[in-house]
C-alpha cells in the first residue's frame, strides 16, 4: 500500500465512497440485465413479427389460389354452376370466406348471395389494386375482412379472409409482444376492429416488417415499461445476487478505507517482515575529501511498490509512534551489516542516524546506542544522532538525563537541517550538541544567492564560536565543495560524493576510496 502524506478521509467522505462502491455494481448489473432484457425482447418481436407475416401469407395464398382458381370464370352467368364453384373454393380453401366474380368492374356473382348481389368496385380501395382491408360488409358490418382481387382484363375474382382468423393470429402468436396487421391506410391489432388513424409505435422493441408477396406490412412491438416486467419476471435470482454482491463490495471497500487510513497497519506489517533498510550515504572531510563517515538513511523496500521514497512514510512513522521501534531495527541491521567490515574504516568512523522527540522521551535509546557500539571494537565508530526538527523536543529532566547519558557512552549529537528549523537555536542553548548540519537549500545558493551565503557564513562563524563541528549538507558541484572547504567547514556530504547505496555498493566504493 503505498502511503502519502494525506491524512485519513472525513467520515462522509469515506461512507460515500462505501456507498458508491455498493451501488456501482448493483448499478452496473441491472444496466447489463436491462440491455439484455431489451436484446431478448426484440429478438422476441422479431420472430414474432417474422411468424405473424408467415402465417398472413399463407391465408393469402389460399385466397390467392381460390382466386386464380374462379377467374376464368369471370364473365359467365351467374348460373347454379357458377355459384357451385364460387361456394366449393369457400369450402376447400382453409380461411377462405367469401369468394365473388367481377365484370367489367362490377360485381354480380357472390359465394353468399349468388346473383342477388350486385355492386360497384372501386380499383382505389385495392393496394396496388390488389388487397383492402375493410370494415365489413353488409353482412358483417364493423367486422374486418382482408379481400384479394385478382384481375385479368376485363375479369375480376375476389377471396376475402374473416377478421376472426386475423385477430386470432395477431393475438395468439405471442404472449408478450402487441401486433398490428397494415393494409395501405387501414390497420388492425387483435380487437378485430379496422382503423384508418395513424398505426401506433411501441415504446418498447418495436420491429415493422414487410411482407415480401403481398401488400401489407406487421408491426410488432410493446408498451412503455414492458423491460422492466419482464426482468422482474425472469432474471429475480440474478436481482438478489447483484444485491449480494453489492453489500460484498460495500464491505469490502469500507475495510479497505479504514484500512487505510490507519496507515500505522502497514507500517507495523513492513517492520514486521523487515522491509525497512539501511541506505548509506558517504560524508568526507572538508579538506583532504578523504571518506571520514556515513549517514544512515532508512528506505522502505515494499514487495509491490518497490523502493519508496522516506517522505511518504516517515513523517506517519514518527505521527504514529512507530520510528522509535523501526530506528531500533536500523540500528541493528546497520551494525550487522557494517561490522564485519569496520576493519576498512579509519578510526573514529562517523555513523549518523537520525532521531525525533519520540525518541527522547525515554531511556530507551541510550541501550539501543549502546547495543550498537558493542558490536564494533571500542573506538573503531563514533555514532551521532542527528536531531530532526519535524517535532519539537523539549528540555525536561529526561532529555537531560537522555543526552548526558548519550555522552558518556561516546555518541555524539547533532542538529540536522540547522537553520531551517524555529528551535535550532533553542536546541544549541538547551542540548549539549556537538555538530551543526547545515541545510542543503543554504548550500544550493552558493554562487547564486548573496543573503543565503551571508546566512551561511553565519552559521559556519557561529559554529567555530561554540567550538562545534560542522557538516555541509547536499554537496553536489565542485564550486560548493571548494567554497565550504575555503569557510572551514569539516564535513561535506552530498551527491557530488556519493549517493545513498545499499550496504554491499557502499562498502565497495568505500574500497576504491
Amino acid at each position: 500500500m503505498p502511503l502519502t502524506l494525506n491524512g485519513p478521509r472525513k467520515r462522509a467522505t469515506r461512507y460515500l465512497i462505501t456507498s458508491i462502491s455498493a451501488l456501482l455494481p448493483v448499478a452496473l448489473g441491472v444496466a447489463i440485465l436491462y440491455w439484455q432484457a431489451e436484446r431478448s425482447l426484440e429478438q422476441s418481436t422479431a420472430q414474432t413479427a417474422q411468424e405473424a407475416v408467415r402465417q398472413v401469407d399463407l391465408m393469402l395464398d389460399n385466397t390467392a389460389l381460390a382466386a386464380q382458381a374462379l377467374v376464368p370464370l369471370a364473365g359467365q352467368p351467374c348460373d347454379n354452376g357458377a355459384q357451385l364453384a364460387l361456394r366449393e373454393q369457400v369450402t376447400r380453401r382453409p380461411f377462405v370466406r367469401a369468394t365473388t366474380l367481377s365484370w367489367q368492374k362490377n360485381i354480380y356473382c357472390s359465394s353468399l348471395f349468388g346473383s342477388a348481389y350486385e355492386s360497384r368496385v372501386n380499383p382505389d380501395d385495392y393496394v396496388n389494386g390488389r388487397l383492402w382491408l375493410m370494415n365489413g360488409n353488409p353482412v358483417t358490418p364493423d367486422t374486418a375482412l382482408l379481400v384479394y382481387r385478382l384481375v385479368e382484363g376485363d375479369k375480376a375474382a375476389f377471396a376475402s379472409i374473416d377478421g376472426y382468423h386475423l385477430a386470432n393470429v395477431l393475438r395468439l402468436i405471442s404472449r408478450y409482444a402487441e401486433l398490428i396487421l397494415s393494409v395501405g391506410p387501414n390497420w388492425m391489432s387483435d380487437d378485430g376492429k379496422v382503423h384508418q388513424s395513424a398505426a401506433p409505435t411501441f415504446a418498447v422493441a418495436h420491429q415493422h416488417l414487410t411482407s415480401r408477396h403481398y401488400d401489407y406490412s406487421v408491426d410488432a412491438g410493446m408498451p412503455s415499461g414492458e423491460v422492466w416486467r419482464y426482468m422482474q419476471s425472469r432474471y429475480p435470482a440474478l436481482f438478489s445476487l447483484l444485491v449480494f454482491f453489492g453489500v460484498l463490495a460495500g464491505v469490502l471497500s469500507h475495510w479497505l478505507q479504514k484500512r487505510s487510513s490507519a496507515p500505522s497497519h502497514e507500517l507495523q506489517r513492513a517492520l514486521g517482515a523487515n522491509e525497512f533498510i539501511p541506505y548509506f550515504q558517504p560524508v568526507v572531510r572538508g579538506d583532504t575529501r578523504e571518506w571520514a563517515g556515513c549517514e544512515v538513511l532508512m528506505r522502505w523496500q515494499h514487495p509491490k511498490e518497490g523502493l519508496v521514497r522516506p517522505d511518504l512514510f516517515i513523517p506517519l512513522a514518527e505521527h504514529s509512534g512507530l520510528i522509535v521501534p523501526m530506528t531500533r531495527s536500523l540500528l541493528h541491521q546497520t551494525a550487522a551489516q557494517l561490522a564485519p567490515h569496520a576493519s576498512r574504516f579509519s578510526p573514529g568512523f562517523h555513523i549518523g542516524v537520525n532521531i525525533t522527540a519520540r525518541h527522547c522521551q525515554d531511556l530507551a535509546l541510550v541501550e539501543d546506542c549502546r547495543d550498537f557500539l558493542a558490536a564494533f571494537a571500542p573506538g573503531q565508530v563514533t555514532l551521532v544522532l542527528e536531531l530532526t526538527e519535524r517535532e519539537l523536543i523539549k528540555p525536561t529532566d529526561i532529555t537531560r538525563r537522555l543526552f548526558d547519558a548519550l555522552h558518556e557512552l561516546g555518541v555524539m549529537i547533532a542538529i540536522d537541517d540547522f537553520g531551517t528549523g524555529h528551535s535550532s537555536l533553542g536546541y544549541l542553548r538547551n542540548f549539549n550538541v556537538d555538530y551543526l548540519k547545515i541545510d542543503q537549500s543554504f548550500v544550493a545558493m552558493i554562487g547564486a544567492d548573496a543573503l543565503s551565503r551571508h546566512i551561511l557564513d553565519s552559521i559556519i562563524e557561529l559554529s567555530a564560536k561554540l567550538d562545534l563541528g560542522i557538516v555541509a549538507e547536499g554537496v553536489e558541484t565542485e564550486l560548493q565543495c571548494e567554497y565550504l572547504a575555503a569557510q572551514g567547514v569539516d564535513f561535506l556530504q552530498g551527491y557530488l560524493f556519493g549517493r545513498p547505496l545499499p550496504c554491499d555498493e557502499f562498502i565497495k566504493s568505500l574500497a576504491s576510496q
